[in-house]
């Protein structure tokens, strides 16, 4: 059933078609009975769904509305917003993942029948998952003050919930979700009721980038591996839920999480509903402010708390029980997160939390750093390289808890630094080397005897030579570097490979150019190709199910192995293959990559363009040689925004002959070679000049 009142963007009418969002602005301008909007504002305005599909439909511009495509398009134009429209649908695939055959009852007959129907039902699915205050008809208030009784605290995790995140929907609330409800159920009965939350849910994120701080994957397992295998697992800031989605499931566990922004803390408890039959609590409300769980002792806790926020409570909680370690200064309020949940474990539990640098060395918090570590409370510092999580341009911290059962006799904190993981550009880690690395040092931290240096990268300290006015956790101050023969051995290498580098690179200097005429080719356009068959036409996706390297438009720009990953979802990701040529629509530049062997199977990420060509129309080279043209990009770009945008179905090609192609293509394959190797010697050059300067200052480099 479609819901007439449903209303699309301008960029929903652009992904329904295919096309570029300056195509619909000249469908708009062009067409005299293209539909009028029906509501938005000026400068962005929404049109009716079904009028749309219609008009698109009438156009030949649409076959048919994926389903999919639709029910995103019902759930984003939804009367009270998209947040309620995706909580909802959780709410129903919920109900369709715990008792699938209730759904077949209740959907049939009238949209009134289905909504009252539907709150009985979802009745009998809350109480069990959620505990019975889910079941309230209104969600209580929040962010009221919740002193804490430590001699009330129990060690066991049933602690009721006094903020849950869900509250069960009345009828009236769900009869406007009446008509998208039931499009959710059709997509669920195609790909899954987990998989279709993941899917709107990772488009919902993708079209809100601004407001939600997303932990990476990779990220939130090692997290999970840092603090091992536990029953009870609390995130106090769980945002969309990626570190208790890491965490190892067993039958018996109970996940809480917490979040002081509703619609997050209400999606999140779904989202965890629908991927593991475990107990979870979700509640809504700041953790330091009012703490939803106040008697849990938990196995463990994973949170990526907030940074650098002043408004945290520090007036109103001065007296809070929770500063075991000392009260944290305003400018502190990851100290007091590291406190909150170190007062939510059990004895011997522990916590990772990700950390912003400074915390390890402010001075206004020396004083409870250096408590942490005399009571063995902080067990490890690890420093990970840039790019790992938000905000990227820093280098963020790991900190590794435990809260002590007894003060340890000679205590000691594991220092661990993995920054030389770093990628190139913004293509972030090599994961795979920073797990490795890490968990052999954490493993190797616990197992009894002396732990053995990693010169450059993890060391074990004895508390006691930290105790110093600064009290300073940063692991490159106190990391010995690596040892001299195994610096100038790798200098000596790298500069073998850069000679190697530029004797390659001059080889491939181009030849003289010589001079020519203008020519004065027929064009045409790369739409007028992908109409006529000649190639075909595709844009990167917001996310996938297939575990494959992503191709991003910085790996494009910097000529960068994949290195990128995509939301976790049911849409089918676009595969790249060798001879197809990849484009980036942002930026202004004159960039166009032909696909080869090594990066073919690949997924296109956001922001790019695939063209592939039909081999006997076409030659790759060619393709990608004229469209880097800086005259052809600028003729097809837009400037009406702050970022440039190009619309690669207005680029130009001349039309030639196919032998006359492949004539130009060898060229630009070999001016192709030509600038990789100057990139690499460059990255060659820049490593060897950095490893003689460190080398000669440390004194592992002889100045002669």
């Amino acid at each position: 059933m479609q819901d007439n009142a449903t209303e699309v963007t301008a960029a929903g009418i652009a992904r329904l078609a295919g096309v570029g969002r300056a195509a619909v602005s000249n469908w708009r301008r062009r067409h005299a009975d293209f539909p009028r909007p029906v509501g938005g504002t000026e400068t962005s305005p929404s049109f009716a769904l079904a009028e749309v599909e219609s008009w698109l439909r009438k156009q030949g511009k649409l076959a048919e509305v994926p389903l999919r495509e639709r029910v995103w398009q019902q759930l984003s134009g939804h009367p009270d917003g998209p947040v309620t429209a995706l909580t909802h649908a959780g709410c129903l695939l919920l109900l369709i993942h715990d008792r699938p055959t209730v759904w077949l009852e209740v959907s049939a007959g009238s949209d009134e029948r289905l909504s009252e129907m539907l709150r009985g039902a979802l009745r009998e699915v809350f109480t069990p998952r959620f505990g019975p205050e889910s079941a309230m008809n209104t969600a209580p208030a929040v962010n009221t003050p919740h002193p804490v009784n430590t001699a009330d605290a129990v060690n066991t995790p049933s602690a009721v919930n006094t903020h849950p995140a869900l509250h069960l929907p009345t009828g009236p609330e769900l009869l406007p979700s009446a008509p998208l409800l039931r499009g959710v159920a059709e997509l669920a009965a195609e790909l899954g009721a987990r998989q279709t939350f993941e899917f709107l849910l990772g488009r919902h994120l993708d079209a809100n980038p601004r407001q939600y701080t997303l932990t990476p994957a990779d990220l939130a397992a090692l997290m999970a591996d840092l603090a091992g295998p536990a029953r009870t697992v609390l995130d106090p800031a769980c945002g969309t839920g990626a570190l208790l989605r890491a965490a190892a499931t067993r039958p018996d566990q109970e996940l809480h999480a917490q979040d002081s922004a509703p619609e997050l803390a209400a999606l999140t408890t779904l989202r965890l509903a629908l991927q593991t039959w475990s107990t979870v609590r979700g509640a809504v409300g700041d953790s330091l402010r009012a703490d939803a769980h106040p008697r849990l002792r938990a196995d463990a806790v994973l949170c990526h708390p907030p940074f650098n926020e002043r408004n945290w409570g520090h007036d109103e909680l001065a007296y809070d029980p929770r500063w075991e370690y000392g009260f944290p200064a305003r400018t502190e309020s990851e100290l007091a997160w590291v406190q909150h949940a170190l007062a939510r474990l059990k004895d011997g539990g522990a916590g990772v939390l990700l950390m912003p640098p400074a915390a390890a060395s402010r001075r206004s918090g020396r004083r409870i750093r250096a408590d942490l570590l005399r009571r063995g409370a902080l067990r490890a510092v690890i420093a990970l390289p840039v790019g790992a999580a938000p905000p990227y341009n820093i280098p963020l911290h790991l900190w590794v808890l435990r809260r002590p059962e007894k003060a340890p006799a000679q205590p000691e904190v594991l220092l661990v630094d993995v920054g030389q993981f770093a990628g190139e550009g913004r293509g972030g880690p090599d994961w795979r080397a920073v797990r490795e690395a890490v968990l052999d040092a954490w493993q190797a931290f616990g197992r009894p005897g002396r732990f053995a240096e990693r010169p450059g990268l993890a060391r074990a300290l004895p508390v006691i030579e930290l105790l110093d006015d600064d009290v300073d956790l940063a692991p490159a101050r106190h990391l010995p570097p690596p040892t001299a023969a195994d610096g100038a051995e790798q200098l000596t290498a790298v500069r073998e490979h850069l000679g190697e580098t530029l004797r390659l690179t001059a080889d491939l200097t181009p030849s003289r150019a010589d001079a020519a005429q203008p020519a004065r080719w027929p064009l045409i356009t790369i739409g007028e190709l992908a109409r006529g068959g000649a190639l075909m036409l595709r844009t990167g996706g917001n996310g996938g199910h297939a575990r494959v390297p992503v191709l991003t438009d910085h790996d494009v720009l910097f000529g960068a192995d994949p290195s990128g990953t995509l939301p976790e979802s049911e849409e089918e990701a676009v595969l790249t293959e060798p001879g197809d040529v990849v484009v980036p629509v942002l930026g202004g530049g004159s960039v166009a990559r032909v696909i080869d062997a090594t990066t073919g199977g690949a997924a296109l990420g956001r922001n790019l363009v695939l063209l592939r060509p039909d081999p006997a129309a076409l030659d790759p080279w060619f393709l990608a040689g004229f469209l880097r043209g800086t005259a052809n990009n600028r003729q097809a770009s837009s400037y009406a925004s702050t970022a440039t945008r190009l619309d690669v179905r207005r680029l130009q090609l001349p039309r030639l002959p196919l032998d006359e192609q492949r004539r130009y293509g060898e060229r630009f394959r070999v001016l192709d070679e030509f600038e990789r190797a100057l990139r690499h010697a460059g990255r060659l050059g820049e490593q060897l000049v950095r490893g003689m300067y460190d080398g000669l200052t440390d004194g592992t480099v002889a100045p002669d």
